[in-house]
């Protein structure tokens, strides 16, 4: 009997270094296939227009697919429980924003927790939010807009990619600092609640200057404030929120990769690492400069730094989500 313990013991000693060994070959070897970078709303929106410019130039640097997939549903609790049920072993990450740190408080059932579930790679991004109102709205700027809000002459609707998502957020948060009546309409994603904007079904979005910023240029429709400290030179025509007279307003916006909870350190450190060459090159560098967007120190950019700003936006967040009346699904 004591013989046979003893070789039951080796054989797991065994199976647990063949297990760490094979863990450690595909540590070195990583990325050895495609990768997966999952969005959680629908093509078109400023997330999935980053999500793709990141996987270009990952493709670029470490000579292996990136590939976006577009997993829509529920304003990303859908995406985010299919990371949470992944491998993890880096061939699946999410590409998301603050919208990501909401999704545990609109669906507390899931019982889903942004630091807990989730291991932070990187930010490549920071962008300003700026609202825009359709051609056909008839609203001139900012001011106008506010004081008709607040007087009862005109409640706008206000689209966005879905629940929790940053322009839901931005525009509960809008409304709130305002005063102001309006009625939130959501969609799947932000590319839809755009397109309604620019037929004029809808008369106003809040979102990034990454998908607003050329169609206010091609005057499919209309910026009226930039949340910034002053006004962008890529959109020198549009006021800040300060020079409308909400300066309380700068929601600016983050946009990074998460893997599953548990991915390997070492596979961790070889995505930071192609993450920080990526945004070096000056190809994207360029690109983002042209999308009004702010690439984070490298400092401010690394899993620890990303990591605390999860923990960070995880308490903001809660506490916002009550004075904004945000309700749980």
């Amino acid at each position: 009997m004591k013989l046979k313990r003893n070789i039951v013991s080796a054989l797991a000693g065994l199976s647990c270094c063949l297990g760490l060994s094979q863990a450690a070959v595909a540590s070195d070897d990583f990325p050895s296939h495609p990768v997966t970078i999952m969005v959680g709303v629908a093509p078109g929106g400023s997330l999935d227009a980053l999500a793709r410019l990141i996987g270009s130039e990952l493709t670029k640097v470490t000579n292996q697919s990136f590939v976006v997939e577009n997993f829509t549903g529920a304003g990303g609790l859908l995406a985010f429980q299919r990371l949470t049920r992944s491998a993890p072993d880096g061939y699946t990450l999410m590409f998301s924003n603050q919208s990501m740190v909401l999704i545990p408080l609109l669906y507390p059932k899931a019982g889903l927790d942004i630091v807990k579930d989730t291991t932070a790679i990187g930010t490549i991004a920071n962008v300003p939010m700026v609202l825009s109102v359709s051609n056909q709205s008839g609203i001139k700027d900012l001011p106008s807009m506010v004081a008709g809000m607040r007087n009862g002459s005109l409640k706008p609707n206000f689209g966005s990619g879905g629940p929790g998502t940053t322009a839901h957020l931005a525009e509960a948060m809008f409304m709130q600092m305002t005063g102001g009546q309006g009625e939130l309409i959501q969609y799947r994603g932000s590319g839809p609640a755009i397109s309604d904007l620019i037929a004029g079904t809808i008369q106003s979005v809040l979102d990034q200057t990454v998908t607003m910023m050329s169609l206010h240029k091609g005057k499919q429709i209309k910026a009226i404030a930039v949340a910034s400290k002053e006004r962008l030179p890529q959109m020198p025509d549009v006021p800040t929120f300060a020079e409308g007279g909400v300066p309380q307003f700068n929601l600016q916006i983050w946009n990074g990769l998460v893997a599953p909870k548990g991915t390997p350190k070492a596979v961790v450190d070889k995505l930071a690492l192609a993450l920080n060459q990526a945004v070096q090159t000056p190809e994207f560098q360029a690109r983002i400069n042209d999308l009004a967007a702010q690439i984070p120190s490298a400092e401010e950019r690394n899993p620890a730094a990303f990591t605390k700003t999860l923990q960070h936006d995880q308490k903001q967040f809660a506490e916002l989500a009550k004075q904004i009346g945000l309700q749980p699904r």
